[in-house]
């Protein structure tokens, strides 16, 4: 049990440091839209990664399928991801300060919608898909306690660190000014544009064996 719970430690580790879309979308809505909004859209991705996690170590067959099509899914992905940069750099209307300050209402509808977001960008990741089922021939054989014990660590580490960037970003929102948080939609709306295209091109160019 204890390696277990090492080999949990260490996987969650490595994924608190990993830098990617998510990380700048948790950032841009806490800064624009508060707390409520942030946690809205890392809850989707939470949940596709319990979903994967679950599908990798009891389903092991279909995600071995299911990466067979990592090309379709990254291909979908890379779209995904660059039209949500295009929304936020060309469509997405940000409140202003004094609006900021003044308590921005978020209807249940955007909420939702945030939280399908994050569960999208997660889960049409052919990385993600890949990860967890790399992660979960680790477990291969081992009782169910221990595969329980490695993926509740792991993922306990990243939800952890994901409300710790939240809060994060939040202290940093007080030392912003209306003009930096203008360049910093502007630089995450880039960023998904990048994302998008590198994902597509790492897919398309990527031999099939």
């Amino acid at each position: 049990m204890t390696d277990a719970i090492i080999y949990g430690l260490i996987l969650g580790l490595a994924l608190v440091f990993s830098v990617g879309p998510v990380v700048f979308t948790i950032i841009k809505l806490r800064i624009n839209y508060g707390i409520k909004s942030a946690f809205y859209f890392i809850a989707g991705v939470w949940i596709s990664d319990i979903i994967m996690v679950f599908l990798a170590n009891f389903f092991g067959e279909f995600m071995g399928r299911l990466i067979e099509y990592k090309k379709s899914i990254g291909v979908v992905g890379g779209i995904f991801l660059i039209g949500l940069g295009v929304f936020y750099l060309f469509f997405k209307r940000y409140k202003k300060d004094e609006k900021l300050e003044a308590g921005v209402k978020i209807s249940s509808t955007t909420n939702i919608k945030l939280l399908v977001t994050g569960f999208l960008i997660n889960t049409l990741n052919p990385s993600v898909i890949g990860l967890w089922l790399a992660a979960s021939t680790k477990s291969i054989g081992q009782p169910i306690d221990e595969k329980f014990a490695i993926f509740s660590v792991c993922l306990t580490i990243n939800i952890l660190a994901d409300i710790a960037k939240i809060n994060l970003a939040g202290k940093l929102k007080k030392s912003l000014t209306e003009r930096n948080i203008h360049y910093i939609n502007i630089i995450s709306g880039l960023l998904f544009v990048a994302f998008g295209i590198v994902l597509m091109v790492s897919m398309l160019y990527t031999p099939t064996k």
